[in-house]
């Protein structure tokens, strides 16, 4: 079996939502950078459409699309965004698949920068149909998810914290509070967002 980590940049960071994603406790995951790559919020979900939908409280208002975390590749831009490696199974890495529907696979073994014997590195940018340049009207950024983001880097230490919010573009539309009023998400998927 040849040795495969994901590169996680962003809600993957946080072992209790990969771990319930991959069935088992993740444990030991290792800092790293990519270099030569960005992370902004260009991904995009249709909150109308899509398996799940969010309203904003108070209020109930319904918001078009949510916005979420992604990384693009933008050569020459220093050290790049951190995040963590780990350890996959092919199995798991298919149970990642069905979670990041949104995101297609990208083998970035050999870029990122971490001491690890991985032989496959992997991650997940946004697909093509669900990337953004610029946020679409009415999009909004889910608070739990950032906060959950931001507290998984904040466990890593301080130092890994500061490094996320230097090396991710500032929120481009509003962090709301909002809760889920329809979910038909596939199994493995976090629900929380």
């Amino acid at each position: 079996m040849t040795p495969t980590a994901i590169f996680g940049y962003g809600s993957l960071v946080d072992p209790e939502s990969t771990g319930r994603t991959i069935g088992r406790p993740i444990s030991g995951v290792l800092p790293a950078r990519l270099p030569g790559w960005r992370r902004r919020w260009s991904l995009f979900r249709d909150n109308l459409r899509e398996e799940k939908t969010f309203a904003i409280e108070p209020g109930g208002e319904v918001p078009p699309y949510v916005l979420g975390l992604n990384i693009e590749p933008l050569p020459g831009s220093g050290d790049g965004p951190n995040g963590v490696l780990i350890e996959v199974t092919d199995s798991e890495l298919e149970r990642l698949d069905i979670r990041e529907m949104r995101y297609d696979r990208v083998d970035v073994t050999g870029l990122v920068e971490a001491g690890h014997e991985f032989e496959r590195v992997i991650t997940y940018t946004a697909k093509e149909n669900h990337f953004c340049i610029e946020p679409l009207p009415g999009a909004v950024i889910l608070r739990r998810y950032t906060s959950t983001v931001e507290a998984a880097f904040a466990a890593l230490g301080e130092a890994e914290l500061q490094t996320y919010l230097q090396t991710t573009d500032p929120h481009p539309v509003e962090v709301v509070d909002a809760v889920l009023i329809r979910d038909e998400t596939p199994p493995g998927n976090p629900r929380r967002w």
